[in-house]
């Protein structure tokens, strides 16, 4: 990983970068952009790219790793990838190959990280770290149950390195939290500015967390904007946080979290906008 990459260890020995792109968009943008954004993002520092098989863009997410790998930008271990299983593909037999699709569209020879968002695939996951395919293996929207569930599974061979989740202040997780580094799981928090509210994924009733005054008045004080605050909000609680955005200004001002600290009232203050509100339903 490269050297200005700050990262979390994962409980197999690898490590995952704290700051990731997002790069799902609606089906109605271009898929060029997803090419763009990446090769932008890996040209200004990052180097954990969150996509999926379902986003139908891993090829231009491929095409924007290989070309920064081919202009000397960074070598394939500097990337730490992340695709997952989606819930049609949960069959065992089904698992391997809906992998090496997504390796296939992105022509790379593994991934650094599959999730999948149910446990009954787990057997076939853990092949598929054996065969190299992947370097880890996640879970997405486990509850507190569920992992207790998995990690109780008789036979598990590797337990999930994270758990992503909806994560954010009006959502902070902080029993889910807790469990997960009491059982040296990282959470990954997705949706962590709120929303980019898709009347497809999103209850549009609720407030938009970026104009809370409370994180508003932080941001003024540190010179930074509501959603920087959001993001390092994560940060400091331990919190792999995924930043989704195609916007080149906002993907180089949300590098920008890893440039300040927040202070312990500052802290205390977010984890008090907490109102169990999820934006994803």
């Amino acid at each position: 990983m490269d050297p200005k990459c700050q990262c979390l260890q994962l409980s197999d020995g690898h490590f995952i970068p704290v700051l990731g792109l997002g790069t799902y968009a609606p089906e109605e943008v271009p898929k060029s952009e997803a090419l763009e954004a990446t090769k932008y993002a890996i040209e200004i520092g990052f180097r954990h790219i969150d996509c999926a098989y379902l986003y139908q863009n891993e090829e231009q997410v491929g095409q924007a790793i290989r070309s920064k790998i081919a202009d000397g930008t960074v070598r394939r271990e500097d990337i730490f990838y992340t695709s997952k299983l989606w819930s049609t593909c949960l069959r065992p037999e089904l698992v391997r190959p809906t992998l090496e699709k997504s390796l296939k569209n992105l022509q790379l020879d593994y991934v650094d990280l599959y999730i999948i968002h149910f446990p009954v695939a787990m057997k076939a996951m853990e092949k598929c770290k054996d065969a190299g395919l992947t370097k880890s293996i996640g879970v997405s929207n486990f509850n507190h149950k569920q992992l207790e569930r998995i990690l109780n599974k008789p036979g598990l061979k590797y337990k999930p390195v994270c758990n992503q989740v909806e994560c954010h202040p009006y959502l902070n997780q902080s029993k889910l939290l807790d469990f997960c580094k009491s059982n040296d799981i990282v959470l990954v928090a997705f949706g962590a500015l709120g929303s980019q509210r898709l009347k497809d994924w999103m209850n549009p009733s609720h407030p938009v967390l970026l104009d809370d005054p409370v994180l508003g008045a932080i941001a003024k004080k540190h010179k930074q904007t509501p959603a920087l605050i959001a993001l390092r909000y994560q940060l400091q609680r331990g919190v792999v946080v995924l930043a989704k955005s195609y916007n080149k200004r906002r993907i180089k001002e949300n590098i920008q979290v890893l440039d300040f600290e927040l202070t312990t009232e500052d802290m205390k203050a977010i984890d008090g906008l907490n109102r169990n509100i999820r934006y994803y339903d």
